[in-house]
Parts: structure tokens; sequence; C-alpha cells
């Protein structure tokens, strides 16, 4: 059995349309157009036990809307939803204790008051015994190297810190599903590191099926190996992100550096795309079944090239074609 099973979930919302102007505010009052903004469209989709999948897509696309209905916050308008057996916006306790949401862009710790009291707080929310929570606090603290500020008002934190601690907050109670919105928005790549590092081995150890979104799209080529994609509420990929790469990515990009004396553009442009030039370095675009003979050329050609560096093109600008299409 899957840990998490969606089967046609839809959320609409609905709002009235309001004429500009003083002469439409009046008309309101009398008469109010209703419309339905459909944040998701029947999407379907399961994840088992120890999966970490990638949830991507643009804002407003409906990620954050179906991390929602998951964890119970929103109801669905229609489909069926299943996390780990329970229907989650019945809110049980049992359910409530098994799983986890943590958002960047929304505090759940107290900001007046040091990161500490909301860790003893989360321990009396999901009644914890005293000897598991002091083990996984201290599991927790010396994993994100917290100790030394666990009794500074939370407020006073930087970003990198909060977000260290409203993890921790998140894990306490070893959760079985770990619902992850923006984890690492606005950290700088230090932190970035940590928190994927961390996410990565959380996953591996206690098997916890994990959904993170990000628009950093390092977090995705680092932790997923599955990802999907939705787009103006509806699924429009999911599956292998390899296979991603390779179905919407036809080339590889080969960066070529030059000695002193450089090349033109001319004697580089019979090689492949041009991407990128200067004298002393260009980058080309190549099929993929021809990039190691294209850097083979190149190498034996009379240019004086330096080095070849043959990669997969960004993750960014698939997923940029894929909504542009």
């Amino acid at each position: 059995m899957a840990t998490i099973e969606v089967k046609n979930l839809s959320k609409s919302y609905e709002y009235y349309k309001k004429e500009r102007g003083l002469f439409g505010s009046f008309k309101s009052f009398l008469f109010r157009e209703k419309l339905y903004a459909e944040a998701v469209k029947e999407i379907s989709f399961s994840i088992n036990e120890g999966e970490l999948v990638g949830f991507l897509g643009p804002n407003g696309a409906g990620k954050t809307t179906t991390l929602k209905m998951l964890s119970g916050i929103l109801y669905p308008t229609a489909g069926e939803v299943k996390v780990l057996g329970f229907t989650p916006s019945k809110r049980e306790k049992a359910y409530q204790k098994q799983f986890a949401l943590v958002m960047g862009q929304k505090n759940q710790l107290l900001r007046d008051l040091p990161a500490i009291e909301t860790f003893v707080l989360n321990k009396e929310i999901y009644e914890m015994p005293d000897d598991e929570f002091k083990r996984n606090l201290d599991e927790l603290i010396e994993l994100f190297e917290i100790k030394d500020i666990l009794d500074i008002q939370v407020r006073k934190l930087s970003l990198g810190q909060r977000m260290k601690c409203e993890l921790v907050a998140a894990l306490l109670h070893k959760p079985k599903v770990l619902f992850l919105d923006e984890p690492t928005i606005g950290l700088d790549v230090v932190a970035q590191k940590k928190i994927r590092d961390f996410i990565k081995k959380y996953n591996q150890e206690k098997k916890t099926a994990i959904i993170l979104t990000s628009h950093y799209m390092e977090d995705i080529r680092e932790l997923c190996r599955r990802v999907i994609i939705i787009n103006l509420g509806k699924i429009i990929y999911d599956g292998n992100l390899e296979d991603l790469i390779r179905k919407y990515a036809p080339h590889k990009v080969l960066t070529v550096t030059f000695n002193e004396g450089g090349a033109s553009r001319e004697q580089i442009e019979k090689y492949g795309e041009i991407a990128e030039y200067n004298p002393y370095g260009c980058v080309i675009k190549t099929p993929r079944s021809e990039a190691k003979n294209t850097a083979v050329a190149l190498l034996s050609s009379d240019l004086p090239v330096d080095d070849i560096l043959i990669d997969e093109v960004e993750i960014d600008d698939v997923v940029r074609q894929i909504f542009n299409r």
C-alpha cells in the first residue's frame, strides 16, 4: 500500500467579480457575479515509503494548495486523498502525530521566545514521553549544530538559523511523512547545502516519505530521483528526473576552454550550436549522441583547446522549456 495515495484531487475557490469605480462598488451591494478559480484540477499520484519526490511548478501552479490538502489544512472540493491510510481532511489526532509540514515562508516558531520554548510546546502537543523527547532533541541539535542558539529569541536569529530550528520543531516527533514547501528559500548557498544534506540523510535513515517543493533546482537535482511537475493545477509530468532531462533536452553542453591565442567563432561553428562565446572559451550545444564525438573532434583539431567539460543541460532550462510549451 502506498504511503500517499491521491485520486482525482481538485480544489476550487469561489470569489466575486467587482466592477471598477464607485458605481461598481454600489452595484456589488445588489448583485455580485460569483466565479470559481480552480487551483488544483483532478490530479492523481502515489508515493511509497521512503520516496523523496520533487514537486515542481511555477508560482500559482497549485503546489502549496496540494500540500495543504495532504496535511488536512484545506478540504478538497473533489477527489480522494489517503496518507498512511488516513483521510487528512478528517484531522484525526492519530494522523496529525505522523506527519509534518514545513513552509519556508511561514513560521511555526514563537518569534518572541527562544526556539527551545517551541520545542517544549511541541513535546506537549504530540504527547511525547520525556525520554523520547530528550533523545530526539539531542540528536537533532547535534545534527544541525544549534546548541548555542537554543536560548536566543527567534526574531534575533538569522534566516538560516531559524530554518534549522523550524526543521527541528517539525521533526521532533519523528514523522513518517514530511511535506517541505520551499525549505531553503532565502538561504545562502552554505545553509542550503546543510539543509539538503540533512534532508537526504533523514530520508535514507528514517525511510520517511517526503514531498519537496523548491524553486532552487539544485535542491531537486541533489535530492530527488522522481519529479512531479504541475502547471495550472494539472500534472504535466510524473517520472524519473533523468528521463525528464533526456526527453526535453536532446542535446548536451560542451564547455570548451582555449589556450593563449584563442579561437574565432567561425572556427567553432562547425562543431555545433554556439550558446556562449568569447575568444578564450565557449559553450557548444550538440546532440546527445554526438557529444563524445564532438569532444574528440575538437581535441583532434588545430584549435588551441585546453580543456573540455561535457555536461547535461541545466534543470532550470528544461523545466522552463516545459512551462513555455
